[in-house]
């Protein structure tokens, strides 16, 4: 694979020229998959049958597993497949897709953990408002709003990012199109624009991410003020699981941050990379179901029903 210069489209280098390394980098990646594939599936069961589990938070989390179901979906099966054929090749309206794809699924996630964030401000600061606020148009609306702005930023970070010229052997040092290495392939200055869409998704981000610890400030010092600590407790149940989501979905994404401004080897920047594309959408479900009784209840009803079916 690494004597390959492709014209019509790009070389996507694997973890490593070793084939037991790259089979076992597959069979890993399947493995983490198919966590993830079956984590998602099952929380997207659980809230949609469970009628107690018919609520504005639930139905977000819905929505979350979807989206983490399609995150993960954009670039590791294909990862995979590359792995076990031993080839990384991808035509140009493939990556093109891939990117797109990708910028999509990672900005919606972004806002549907603000939007999640609203809701448990809302929940925990105005408890008695919370049914009037939280309505059924509300809970459709903000899911809509997620999409629209995912799609939106999706088209302004491919737009940019393909409209600059590429030249020389169109290697691609990662498991999938990435944006930062197709940057590094410019010919010339010609991807301004896209550091220009960059930055500015990169500050809405960060808006986002101010709005989370704003809400959650606020959530705290109302925690705080409650005088039972059952009351309290119950209450940290509720939001514990988003924060620790929240955490870990952006701490891993910076490591995108660290990739791009460092001169790490090529190895490096695949693990770095694996932290914010494969990790987040595999313990999300068991982060929201670890220590919540309703989900692990909505879980194992679940489950038995499967086994019902099936025997």
């Amino acid at each position: 694979m690494a004597n390959f210069t492709t014209v019509n489209g790009f070389l996507l280098m694997s973890f490593s020229e070793n084939s037991e390394i790259e089979i076992i980098h597959a069979f890993l990646f399947l493995v983490l998959y198919l966590v993830a594939l079956t984590g998602n599936i099952l929380i997207i069961a659980a809230t949609s049958i469970d009628q107690s589990l018919h609520s504005p938070m639930y139905f977000f989390l819905k929505h979350l597993s979807f989206l983490d179901l399609c995150y993960i979906t954009v670039t590791v099966p294909r990862s995979i497949c590359d792995s076990f054929m031993h080839s990384g090749r991808i035509s140009f309206w493939e990556c093109i897709l891939q990117c797109f794809a990708f910028s999509t699924c990672c900005s919606s996630e972004v806002a549907m953990l603000t939007v999640m964030s609203y809701d448990r401000y809302v929940a925990i600061c105005f408890p008695l408002r919370y049914e009037i606020i939280m309505d059924v148009s509300t809970c459709v609306y903000g899911v809509l709003a997620v999409w629209i702005s995912g799609i939106i930023a999706g088209v302004m970070h491919t737009a940019a990012t393909f409209s600059i010229h590429f030249c020389g052997p169109k290697v691609i040092h990662q498991f999938f199109c990435d944006v930062s290495q197709l940057l590094i392939l410019s010919c010339s200055n010609d991807y301004i624009s896209e550091v220009g869409v960059t930055v500015f998704l990169a500050l809405v981000a960060f808006l986002c991410a101010f709005f989370i610890g704003f809400s959650y400030t606020r959530m705290l010092s109302t925690v705080l003020r409650i005088p039972s600590a059952e009351g309290r407790a119950k209450a940290f149940s509720t939001c514990l699981p988003h924060l620790c989501v929240v955490t870990l979905f952006f701490s891993t994404g910076a490591f995108e941050f660290l990739k791009v401004h460092s001169d790490s080897s090529p190895g490096l920047g695949f693990l770095l990379t694996v932290l914010y594309t494969v990790v987040p959408p595999t313990l999300n479900p068991m982060i929201y179901s670890l220590r919540n009784k309703a989900m692990q209840a909505a879980l194992r009803k679940v489950i038995r029903e499967s086994r019902a079916y099936i025997s």
